[in-house]
């Protein structure tokens, strides 16, 4: 028989764009015991975790629920019961995820048109001013938190040009919920998807959705079946509704994590919770500033907690990342698309957004930069970021 080594994975501090640092808290949640996806008690943690994602999501919107697969199935989920064939569609793109929604979109059959601003820019309403008056779509797509570019694009503007136009506002929070205020009712939000693994703190796994009365109204209109079955809104109200209707089974346990992660969340607070994150991405750009390290984003519409910085001359991309990960434990994410080898993406999300963590990498990073020849005053990221938290004592 052949013999397989045993399950030992290392010890990480994860600080990368994701999957994020798991509370302790939420492991001990998805080991409990296992239980039917139509047993009462498991039916009432979905009303339960239907509350808490309403709240974090600061909507009323019945269909909030979570799709059970990772983030990306949550951006399919919502493109493919919003568009029928032939439908026109509006993606703005600004980074990886605006383009991998055009192709969600045209997969399902929409008439796509891309806007494009430069990566790190985020999207002003006169942007969109034109392809809305030619296009006419159903559908205008966009990201909140483009995780290539570390870029916050503002939300509420948008959404009232394109609802003028008539067209439904599709959001990606995939990065942004639980790190930023997300005001699905206050912004006229229709459909947005999320992901578990960011700043909920849960393994990967699930995909919170809303839907608003609008959009629900125009997926059970549609003239034809939804592309997916496993992803079909109408058939998932039923589960997700009153009625419990089966459709598929559940993921339990991942389950059991989400509802951990959502209550650790409301225990600290939404306000303090984005706090939190604001303050750690203030003393890591003041660290890394110190360092002549700058970021990526447009100034005032950077993340908080996906920091991408561009990489100084002369350093060596590669080899930074494997030994913060081979030395120090840490993972950092590298660049991606037209940032590939020029900029390092650090996350501060969920549990792993701690002051700890900052100063952790701030200090591996200072001795792995000196070890290949950069210049800079030895000890200022720390002595930068400690000042920056002492100033909120």
């Amino acid at each position: 028989m052949t013999s397989f080594p045993t399950l030992n994975p290392p010890i990480r501090t994860l600080l990368g764009p994701g999957p994020s640092d798991i509370h302790p808290r939420v492991l001990q949640a998805i080991g409990k015991n296992t239980v039917g996806h139509l047993d009462p008690y498991y039916l009432q943690l979905m009303d339960a975790s239907q509350q808490m994602l309403r709240s974090l999501f600061r909507t009323e919107n019945r269909m909030t629920f979570s799709v059970s697969a990772t983030g990306s199935a949550g951006m399919e989920a919502t493109v493919v019961n919003l568009i029928e064939p032939d439908d026109s569609m509006v993606v703005c793109v600004n980074g990886v995820f605006g383009t991998r929604m055009c192709d969600v979109a045209e997969r399902a059959g929409a008439k796509v048109t891309k806007v494009d601003r430069p990566w790190g820019e985020v999207f002003a309403p006169e942007d969109l001013v034109d392809v809305l008056t030619k296009t006419q779509p159903k559908v205008v797509g966009i990201v909140m938190a483009e995780t290539s570019t570390g870029a916050w694009q503002p939300i509420e503007e948008i959404a009232k040009i394109v609802h003028d136009a008539g067209a439904m506002l599709l959001v990606d929070a995939v990065t942004a919920l639980g790190g930023v205020p997300v005001e699905v009712d206050k912004w006229g939000i229709d459909a947005i998807y999320s992901g578990s693994q960011k700043c909920l703190s849960c393994p990967p796994g699930l995909a919170p959705v809303s839907f608003n009365d609008r959009a629900m109204e125009t997926i059970l209109s549609r003239k034809t079946k939804v592309q997916s079955w496993y992803l079909d809104v109408t058939m998932l109200a039923n589960y997700w509704g009153s009625d419990r209707v089966y459709h598929h089974t559940a993921p339990i346990n991942m389950s059991y994590a989400l509802y951990e992660a959502l209550q650790i969340i409301h225990e600290e607070g939404l306000e303090s919770c984005f706090a939190r994150h604001r303050m750690n991405h203030e003393a890591l750009k003041a660290g890394l500033g110190a360092l002549g390290i700058e970021y990526t984003a447009q100034v005032g519409h950077q993340l908080p907690m996906l920091n991408a910085v561009r990489i100084p001359d002369g350093v060596d991309d590669a080899r930074i990342r494997g030994d913060l990960l081979n030395r120090f434990g840490i993972e950092i994410g590298a660049g991606l698309g037209v940032f590939k080898g020029k900029v390092w993406r650090v996350g501060l999300m969920g549990y792993g957004s701690r002051a700890a963590n900052v100063l952790l990498l701030l200090s591996a990073l200072e001795q792995l930069l000196a070890e290949q020849g950069y210049k800079f005053d030895h000890g200022a990221s720390i002595a930068a970021a400690t000042s920056r938290y002492s100033q909120n004592s």
